[in-house]
């Protein structure tokens, strides 16, 4: 039996209930995705038998000589091999149509569908050439707006805090953006914002208070399901974007500073989702899109401040801001 679903705009038939994305219920319904779990299957085999190159390996950090990711390109226009260091592997087709993964154990499904709606679809989105922003996106009004920023800085925490507040979350870590005639939109991901548990104390007093996203891992989420949070399941017109600075102690943060363009626009490509793949024609395709996306919509910076636990003036400062800015327009 197969199971439907729709993220990041696309649609995708899974041989394995996903925990976390909601059935899809349209009646015009039409699979972009293909994603086999279990047994190798044939297609998996006659594209991991061509040659391969690694295109790039990662480190856990530098100069340890320890990978805990290789991408590995096999023929030309052929298959792509995603291997993890816990020995979760994936296969991802030439034409992004088709995906198979396959994990040991103690891992479960729970933690191949955390790494398929994360890395693996980011990687698909990008070999079909969307461009992806490395934030969180939240509805504010009618518009979205993207937080983005570099792992570690808040964007998800601070994603939740405002879901917290009742502000509908539109994506998380991934954030698509569309082009459209006239103005830019950003495409749902799926309804879960995903937390460690430092994040989780902070929001709501207990490290155990949201459920974990695999029995195997410690990070938990917190889900956009009505009841403590909501979940924007539309695409939104992008109104604004705020990107994270490093956290400060002064005394006058949370504060948002002005941009200039090019600096915002250099800003946007480092924090485009997986923009350390040597590929310079997505990168020249990036930078023209996200040049274009600056004549519409206004960047800002915004900087937190380095005690966590002013996280709510992070929100106030954001809601209020943000809905200076969308009046304007």
């Amino acid at each position: 039996m197969n199971h439907s679903y729709r993220v990041y705009g696309l649609g995708l038939d899974s041989s394995i209930s996903i925990a976390g994305l909601e059935p899809n219920s349209g009646t015009h319904y039409q699979p972009d995705v293909q994603f086999e779990s279990g047994p190798q299957p044939d297609w998996v085999s006659a594209g991991l038998a061509l040659p391969g190159s690694v295109v790039v390996r990662r480190q856990a950090a530098e100069g340890s000589g320890v990978s805990t990711f290789t991408l590995t390109a096999h023929g030309e226009n052929g298959s792509f091999a995603l291997e993890y260091a816990d020995g979760t592997r994936f296969a991802v087709s030439g034409d992004a149509s088709r995906v198979w993964g396959a994990c040991l154990p103690p891992l479960t499904a729970e933690d191949l569908a955390t790494y398929l709606l994360g890395p693996v679809m980011g990687f698909v989105l990008r070999l079909r050439h969307h461009t992806c922003l490395h934030a969180s996106a939240i509805r504010i009004g009618e518009c979205g707006v993207a937080l983005v920023g570099d792992a570690g800085l808040g964007k998800s925490t601070t994603a939740a805090a405002l879901a917290l507040r009742g502000i509908p979350v539109c994506s998380e870590d991934i954030v698509p953006v569309l082009e459209t005639p006239g103005r830019f939109e950003i495409i749902p991901g799926y309804p879960r914002v995903c937390l460690w548990p430092d994040s989780v104390e902070m929001l709501l007093g207990s490290k155990d208070a949201l459920p974990l996203l695999t029995p195997a891992w410690e990070k938990r989420y917190l889900p956009l399901d009505g009841a403590r949070a909501k979940f924007a399941n539309t695409n939104l017109p992008l109104g604004l974007i705020y990107l994270f600075g490093v956290r400060t102690d002064s005394e006058r943060a949370p504060f948002v500073e002005e941009l200039a363009r090019k600096e915002a626009l250099l800003e946007l490509v480092q924090n485009t989702y997986m923009n350390w793949l040597p590929d310079g024609e997505q990168r020249a395709r990036e930078f023209d899109v996200l040049a274009r996306l600056l004549d519409t919509v206004p960047v800002r910076r915004i900087v937190p401040n380095a005690e966590p636990r002013k996280i709510g003036a992070l929100c106030d400062l954001i809601i209020e801001d943000a809905q200076t800015v969308l009046a304007k327009q």
